[in-house]
């Protein structure tokens, strides 16, 4: 089923980074096993690191999606059209370890023969391989107004993909 996409380089998305990720949104999907999560998320980035072409993306501990993306190496980010903005709405939301939220958005996941998962409503995807992971140290915030998004001191974890490829329709 990814006859619909063409794969392209990671230089040629055609989208602004900053749009892309923090007003257009995305959905972290990871799997394990049988089982995979995907949850809605604007916090990230794309770059070249390590001279590689990579994503970063943060997630805290209490997500479910955590758990796969921490077990997993491989993770997939989907970008939808703004027709989606209602299902990105309660993937961000909603818990998988309490309700479908595939079955209540209708929305298609994919299984891939790489074992990521991603979703056929995408317009474009973005596969990518764990290379590191960083606990956020609160201690290290030189600006003190980032500490308004951690009331709870529960810390995002950011996980840093190289990007293996990128699908486009």
């Amino acid at each position: 089923m990814t006859d619909q996409f063409k794969e392209i380089q990671p230089q040629k998305i055609p989208d602004n980074p900053f749009k892309l990720i923090g007003s257009d949104w995305m959905l972290i999907t990871a799997k394990t096993g049988d089982g995979f999560n995907s949850m809605t998320a604007n916090w990230g980035g794309l770059g070249f690191l390590w001279e590689k072409n990579v994503c970063f993306c943060f997630i805290r501990p209490q997500r479910y999606t955590f758990q796969f993306l921490d077990r997993s190496d491989l993770f997939a980010l989907s970008f939808f059209p703004e027709k989606y903005r209602e299902a990105l709405e309660l993937f961000g939301t909603k818990s998988g370890r309490d309700v479908d939220k595939v079955a209540l958005t209708g929305l298609h996941p994919l299984n891939q023969p790489d074992g990521t998962v991603w979703y056929r409503e995408a317009r474009l995807v973005i596969v990518c391989r764990k290379i590191y992971y960083q606990d956020l140290i609160p201690g290290n915030f030189i600006d003190t107004e980032i500490d308004k998004f951690y009331q709870s001191h529960d810390y995002h974890r950011m996980f840093i993909g190289e990007i293996q490829k990128c699908l486009v329709k």
